[in-house]
């Protein structure tokens, strides 16, 4: 998956018309809500720190290896970009597993799904890119679906501890995403994405280094489970990078909006209950993505 030809076709701007990068992206929330749950079972056979370290070591050297012919001509910008992104790889991810040491996964999709109205704000002051009114509208009908998706802790969330490091890790997700969109139209998508996916092992590394946590047991179950999640990982980075050379930020995010719906189902099929309240959040959700397929078709009539 190297850079987008720019004489590529732009890509598809009806209100119901997919290009094949957003259909892309809607299967990475399919994979992403599905990690939940993944991840809540791996903490009892490790901590935080070390299971992201080694789910994301594993998934950056499974992409090293695949595309090693193409990581010899790595630039001293794709290694700034991963760097950088990695880094909020790991802040995101390994707060957002921390939180889930002490708060449920329902509640813990929720706060994570805050970075869906961050995001406009990270674009504006990074990218210098104010979302358009009807950008805000999808936004805001996201945002309004995903705090019914809390379903009966809608209304009722307080902040300890477990809820501030994940909302802190929502907001390092929103600036992954972000970081993504600035750098994947210069960058090879798969080199950038074997070196974010090391970064964000090592920077994990120091964190399980720097709070003391012990290294875990390298248990059958865990590595199986770290090998799984590092595959979910290597495929919705590398897609990620490579879909977001035409799909703007804010576009994107919401198509990640959906990910709780999935988190949503995945945890019915698991033996959790989904309240009618989480079923009407999701059509608010899905009406924000709509809202936001609007915008680009009033711009192609214009």
């Amino acid at each position: 998956m190297a850079v987008a030809d720019p004489a590529a076709p732009p890509p598809a701007s009806g209100p119901f018309r997919l290009s094949p990068q957003e259909i892309a992206l809607i299967v990475v929330t399919v994979v992403w809500g599905s990690t939940f749950l993944v991840v809540q079972h791996a903490m009892t056979l490790s901590g935080p720190f070390w299971f992201v370290a080694l789910r994301f070591s594993l998934a950056g050297l499974l992409l090293a290896g695949v595309y090693w012919r193409s990581m010899l001509g790595l630039t001293r910008h794709e290694l700034i970009a991963g760097c950088a992104i990695g880094a909020a790889i790991s802040v995101g991810y390994s707060l957002q597993t921390v939180g889930l040491q002490t708060i449920p996964s329902s509640k813990s999709a929720f706060i994570t799904a805050l970075y869906v109205p961050i995001v406009p704000l990270l674009q504006w002051a990074i990218l210098g890119r104010p979302p358009s009114l009807m950008n805000w509208l999808g936004v805001a009908l996201a945002f309004f679906g995903l705090t019914l998706l809390a379903g009966p802790e809608a209304g009722s969330l307080s902040l300890g501890y477990g809820e501030t490091v994940t909302l802190i890790g929502a907001a390092a997700i929103s600036l992954e995403i972000i970081l993504i969109s600035r750098y994947a139209p210069s960058v090879d998508a798969r080199r950038v994405t074997a070196v974010q996916l090391l970064a964000a092992a090592v920077f994990s590394g120091f964190g399980g280094l720097a709070t003391g946590e012990p290294l875990p047991n390298l248990s059958w179950m865990l590595i199986g489970i770290a090998a799984a999640m590092a595959l979910a990982s290597a495929v919705i980075q590398l897609t990620m990078n490579w879909a977001q050379k035409s799909v703007s930020p804010t576009r994107a995010t919401l198509i990640y909006a959906g990910e709780p719906v999935w988190a949503g189902i995945f945890g019915r099929l698991a033996g959790e209950r989904l309240p009618g309240l989480a079923i009407l959040g999701a059509a608010f959700v899905v009406a924000g993505v709509i809202v936001g397929e609007w915008r680009l078709k009033r711009r192609k009539s214009s």
